[in-house]
């Protein structure tokens, strides 16, 4: 029988290798050894670079053992491939150590091995200090010394070191090179300088595959996808066949402009080429599809995908949480735990996103033990548990993940401040705000925006004014959402002077400024102002867009600007060709309804294509209480409860209504069955800002420290309007079966007087007193805000749930009509 020799075996696994047969390699090299067969350098060479390949570093250590063992690491070439190993393993420290046992047996291929290695790692300083020790040693550097030595300056802040290279090669025959060429190409590339990139590309001779996926990529990471497609189409014209990376690159282009036609173009290029079963390319077509919504694309690709690794898993959940199918991702993620795979930082923020929508506090907490157990509580981590517990409403536990943070950097405080907001805790928010400010860190545009909103929460005029000259101390240019803000904050604070302020002084006006200003005017009762603003910005050229329709909308019904009301809503759907929303339905069953069209607004409502919501059976409701239409009433009661029985305010109203009508027994059987669902009506309350305190009042509340000053006040309130305006209280609107004398109590102790009787003691005349109450303003108390107004002389601005009421010299902005 043949005996196969040393020579042989190592004829056998060269082939392997040149085949790319790394794992084929190595059994043939454990046979061997079982056949007691001495392995020699060059066996030792081709193994260690078979672990290299598969960047087997427990076993590459094993061999590297035995070739000490053995003598062969005065073998340069086994040393030059040991580094080889470890530079490919991601161990640059065992590489140097092999490196400076060498001592002056080093050669050009064992610098270029360490300089590998090093730039492999990320180290990029340590690198360019072996390239400089190497020039001084007398090695003279090639071709491959070269590239990698360029891959070391790809970071930005050693581009100078690189640009030096480059223009050393200009002088140097390497410049012609096409992997020198390849390398600039792409160190110009990853540093962002695509224009620099370009001259290399252009000034090449000769271009492979390489250099033609370089300048793709170089296109794709910088954000110029249309030069990507140029480029892409280019390729093609002068012959170069794209391979799995050109397609990658383009696969994910399309994907970032939205372009599906073009995504769909490149899987069928993929598909015909072969390339559909390559991993890469099918978890960037999953990505593509998800960035052009179509999720039913993608899911076909991940499941004909037999190998799926942990990219495709983490593709696929975020692509369906990035297009709202939540519940859909969770189950996915579910479905991957089970197959055992791992969860990195960016699959666990994208399932926290998906459980912030869905409310699944349980699945957060779940998550957060897991983040815990496995050590990735990393501070972006850290960030999105805030953010998500936030938003599932578990302030509690975002306040101590928050704390738990070591080094809170903006983001962190922008996301606990956006959670104080949006659980009701606004006053606490500036708080936050000023130990932000105490540990050094300034504010982003997001954070002084949760600001903004925190102080329209409170009606906080002067917070709001302090954020607004802070905005301006610190240079903050006052356009966009800023601006926007700023104009919505001062008209919920009820400073629509300074609303209009800010609106004139910004020089270019998009049109979510000429909404909020719009807005403004709509809530102040302004409906004739807001409709001269809405035609100066349609004149301006300023395309008005559904949001827009819907604050116009919005300032006509509160203005009964009925015709103007229709004229709008019909220019929407004819002349800007705009569907409407349930929200623009329910604006304009409003406008008819307070205008007491009741008949015109339940047949608007019988006309819509679509079925009706709780909103709009709402409001029909409401007009017909407040014109004592009982038959319509009845039935837009019934309809809203078949709708909607749980929400507690479609009880409130319809046993209002009930009330309203006499049907004292279907009121107790309403207010029966909200005990019994353990619903409670919002008690109504008030608040007033004085010296930059905000002062909050309950109905009969007697907690605040003068409690005994403002009763007092009140009760002088109350001998004036009824000495001098001749005030009886309309106990008609106190919908409880109780003696008279009872209800005129009740009113009398309502939140809003308490805060007019507060303001009156705490503010010098000619200063309005502004307050915000959170349900709408009873009948009985606008009439004594009124009244107050003309016997106190001073202006009351008052904020409710519907709108803003300016009470002066007896009157109200509102008309009457709110």
């Amino acid at each position: 029988m043949f005996e196969r020799s040393v020579f042989t075996w190592n004829a056998l696994i060269g082939a392997h290798m040149t085949n790319r047969e790394p794992i084929e390699a190595i059994q043939l090299f454990s046979d061997m050894n079982a056949l007691g067969i001495p392995a020699d350098a060059s066996t030792y060479t081709s193994i260690l670079k078979a672990c290299g390949e598969l960047e087997n570093r427990c076993y590459g250590v094993q061999v590297h053992g035995l070739s000490i063992k053995l003598g062969l690491l005065c073998n340069v070439y086994v040393s030059n491939s040991l580094m080889g190993m470890y530079a490919k393993c991601n161990d640059s420290n065992s590489a140097m150590v092999v490196f400076e046992s060498m001592s002056d047996e080093a050669n050009v291929v064992s610098w270029n091995s360490i300089i590998s290695a090093y730039s492999a790692a990320g180290k990029s300083a340590e690198a360019l200090k072996l390239f400089r020790e190497m020039q001084i040693s007398r090695v003279v550097p090639n071709t491959y010394t070269f590239v990698a030595t360029l891959q070391a300056c790809e970071e930005l802040s050693y581009m100078v070191f690189g640009k030096e290279l480059h223009a050393f090669l200009l002088k140097s025959d390497l410049y012609f090179d096409m992997f020198v060429a390849n390398a600039l190409l792409v160190m110009y590339t990853k540093g962002g300088k695509m224009k620099e990139a370009a001259r290399i590309f252009y000034a090449m001779d000769e271009k492979d595959s390489i250099t033609w996926n370089s300048l793709l990529s170089g296109f794709v990471q910088n954000g110029l996808y249309d030069e990507a497609v140029a480029a892409f189409h280019r390729m093609q014209v002068v012959g170069q066949k794209p391979d799995q990376y050109s397609i990658i690159s383009m696969i994910s282009t399309v994907g970032r402009l939205g372009s599906l036609s073009n995504g769909l173009e490149l899987h069928a290029y993929a598909i015909k080429n072969g390339m559909d079963s390559d991993l890469q390319v099918c978890n960037t077509l999953i990505d593509m599809y998800a960035k052009c919504c179509k999720m039913n694309y993608a899911d076909p690709v991940f499941e004909r995908i037999r190998c799926k690794d942990d990219i495709s898993w983490t593709t696929i959940i975020a692509g369906y949480v990035q297009n709202g199918c939540h519940s859909r991702a969770l189950s996915l993620f579910r479905e991957a735990q089970m197959k055992g795979i791992e969860s990195d930082s960016v699959l666990i923020s994208s399932i926290l996103q998906a459980c912030s929508e869905l409310m699944c506090h349980s699945v957060v907490k779940e998550i957060h033990s897991r983040i815990i157990r496995k050590g990735l509580y990393d501070i972006v981590l850290q960030n999105t548990l805030t953010n998500t517990y936030g938003k599932c409403g578990c302030i509690d536990y975002a306040s101590r993940v928050f704390e738990l943070i070591s080094v809170k950097n903006v983001v962190s405080w922008t996301i606990m401040m956006c959670c104080l907001v949006q659980n009701g805790f606004s006053n606490e928010v500036f708080d936050v705000f000023t130990s932000m400010k105490e540990t050094g860190i300034e504010p982003d545009s997001i954070a002084l925006l949760s600001l903004l909103s925190a102080a329209v929460d409170l009606s906080a005029l002067r917070k709001g004014k302090e954020i607004h000259g802070y905005i301006i101390r610190k240079g903050f240019i006052l356009q966009g959402p800023i601006s926007s803000s700023l104009v919505d904050m001062y008209a919920s604070c009820g400073a629509l002077n300074d609303s209009f302020k800010v609106f004139s002084c910004i020089q270019v006006k998009d049109l979510v400024l000429w909404t909020s200003m719009i807005n403004a005017y709509g809530m102040h009762g302004l409906g004739k102002e807001a409709v001269r603003l809405f035609n100066q910005m349609v004149a301006e050229n300023v395309l008005p867009d559904h949001v827009s329709f819907l604050a116009i909308l919005y300032a006509c019904s509160h203005s009964s600007l009925i015709n103007e009301g229709k004229s709008f809503f019909k220019s929407m759907v004819h002349d800007y060709a705009l569907d409407p929303w349930q929200e623009h339905f329910t604006c304009m069953v409003d406008l008819l309804g307070r205008a007491n069209n009741l008949e015109e607004a339940f047949m608007f409502v019988r006309n819509m294509e679509t079925n009706p919501n709780v909103a709009i059976w709402r409001s029909l409701l409401g007009a017909c209480k407040m014109h004592s239409n009982l038959e319509l009433g009845n039935f837009a009661a019934k309809k809203l409860l078949e709708l909607d029985s749980e929400k507690m305010k479609n009880f409130v109203l319809v046993s209002n209504f009930y009330a309203l009508c006499g049907r004292w027994d279907d009121v107790d059987y309403l207010r029966t069955k909200m005990r019994q669902q353990g619903l409670k009506k919002d008690p109504g309350c008030s608040w007033i800002e004085i010296g930059n305190k905000i002062h909050v009042f309950t109905v009969r509340d007697k907690s605040h420290p003068e409690s005994d000053e403002i009763y007092n006040k009140l009760a002088q309130i109350n001998d004036t309007i009824k000495r001098k305006g001749g005030y009886v209280a309309e106990t008609k609107y106190i919908l409880h079966d109780i003696e008279q004398k009872d209800k005129a109590e009740m009113l009398n102790g309502h939140s809003e007087r308490l805060a007019i009787a507060y303001g009156l003691l705490k503010t010098t005349k000619g200063t309005p007193i502004r307050i915000t109450k959170n349900l709408r303003v009873c009948d009985d108390c606008h009439t004594f805000s009124k009244l107050v107004s003309e016997y106190f002389e001073q202006e009351i601005i008052v904020r409710d749930a519907n709108r803003f009421h300016h009470f002066g010299f007896g009157v109200c902005s509102c008309g009457d009509f709110w």
